[in-house]
């Protein structure tokens, strides 16, 4: 299943998530730091919405009340939420 999440208070403006059931098969933003959110988005792959959230959720940005792992924990959250609703 594929969800759009568009980010908040962050420099990447979106993100694309793949998910398998629970898993993290795909993930890419659009905006931001190319090459860390590249690296983010394949560390993640094959890991469960859990061990994405355990992992990124609360991780700042400097000042920032936010970051861009974080916001990647919570779309795969809404992604995750969004499927089993279906």
């Amino acid at each position: 299943m594929e969800y759009i999440y568009k980010t908040q208070g962050t420099c990447s403006s979106k993100i694309r998530v793949v998910l398998d059931g629970d898993i993290v098969r795909e993930v890419s933003f659009t905006g931001g730091c190319h090459g860390n959110l590249q690296g983010v988005s394949k560390l993640v792959v094959g890991l469960t919405v859990d061990q994405v959230e355990e992992r990124l959720r609360g991780i700042r940005c400097g000042f920032k009340s936010t970051s861009c792992p974080d916001q990647l924990a919570i779309a795969v959250r809404k992604a995750y939420e969004q499927s089993s609703a279906q």
